[in-house]
């Protein structure tokens, strides 16, 4: 599998990265429903065993238990696995909501304890998941630095930051990669944020580039209709009307040249965002051993001009569609 270097760092990463948000299970507002445990493990191995060499995960994820879940599934082979996780999210006493703490003391307690659910003493990449409050960036940034300092971090990175945002922790300490949302659907990091970190070396790991779910081309109105009352994307926008009904129609005119390469419409959609020079790598979610070994293959697919052209011009399409 095609690796990149991330940033000025020297983690080469592969294209493909296996995220870890629905394997954190249905535990908060933000999880995706239920989740067994052994499929999550088999799905992390699954991913190991194709060559993906890095993880993303984060201490929201269930609170803590995608953590540990990646903890357990890569027992006997973490010196052969990257591993990228988040703080800055804590969440309230009943469970109820999350929110944003960058105050040191947090971020080094946050760390401390990622470090035991994942059963290791180091983490290769850890970030800021939120800039919230905004107040608090320099000081939390200013942890991360004191993190790699004293060896328990190898990296910091952060993740939802503006170009501004970045500006202000880079005065502070060196940031190796940004986490930002990008796909067919939600294109707004190709106007600043993009050349910002091709211009400071910043790798880029864009996280949704099959918008939850909605550009895999296995998504119907029928499925949003009867996802489970614990998963966020019940009341996304993105799910419903007259969005809902605009991209998949986007996603049906995909299917010929996802034919004409063998390969499903999700690797179009990952192949898509994985065109630009900037971004380093795409964190692809997955529940089950059979959907990585799916899409893993995305990473060795070359989209031509042409077909980058025809892809654009079904999404400005949709945009008109969708209001």
């Amino acid at each position: 599998m095609k690796t990149r270097k991330l940033g000025f760092s020297d983690l080469e990463i592969t294209t493909i990265g296996l995220g870890t948000w629905a394997i954190g299970g249905g535990e908060n507002p933000y999880g995706w429903g239920p989740q067994d445990d052994r499929d999550s493990i088999d799905t992390i191995r699954a991913a190991l065993d194709l060559g993906i060499n890095w993880l993303d995960t984060a201490k929201g994820y269930g609170h803590g238990h995608s953590e540990e879940v990646v903890g357990e599934a890569v027992k006997g082979r973490r010196d052969r696995v990257i591993i990228a996780t988040k703080c800055g999210i804590l969440w309230k006493e009943d469970g109820s909501d999350i929110y944003g703490c960058l105050k040191a003391e947090s971020i080094k307690a946050e760390c401390d304890s990622s470090l035991k659910r994942l059963g290791t003493d180091y983490i290769d990449l850890y970030q800021i998941h939120w800039p919230m409050p905004d107040e608090d960036i320099e000081e939390g940034w200013g942890a991360i630095a004191d993190l790699v300092k004293a060896g328990k971090v190898r990296y910091g990175g952060v993740s939802n930051f503006s170009v501004n945002q970045m500006k202000r922790a880079q005065a502070i300490h060196p940031i190796a990669s940004l986490q930002p949302p990008y796909s067919m659907l939600k294109r707004d990091i190709e106007a600043e944020i993009l050349p910002f970190c091709a211009a400071n070396n910043i790798g880029v790991i864009v996280y949704s580039p099959m918008q939850a779910g909605l550009l895999t081309g296995r998504f119907t109105k029928e499925r949003a209709a009867s996802l489970p009352a614990d998963d966020w994307r019940k009341n996304s926008p993105d799910f419903q009307e007259p969005q809902l009904s605009a991209t998949l129609e986007m996603v049906e005119k995909m299917r010929p040249m996802a034919a004409k390469h063998g390969q499903p419409v999700a690797n179009l959609a990952i192949a898509w965002t994985l065109r630009r020079p900037e971004v380093t790598a795409a964190i692809v979610g997955a529940r089950r051993p059979d959907q990585i070994r799916e899409t893993a293959a995305a990473g060795d697919l070359q989209l031509s001009a042409e077909e980058i052209a025809e892809l654009d011009r079904l999404i400005r399409e949709r945009d008109a569609k969708a209001g």
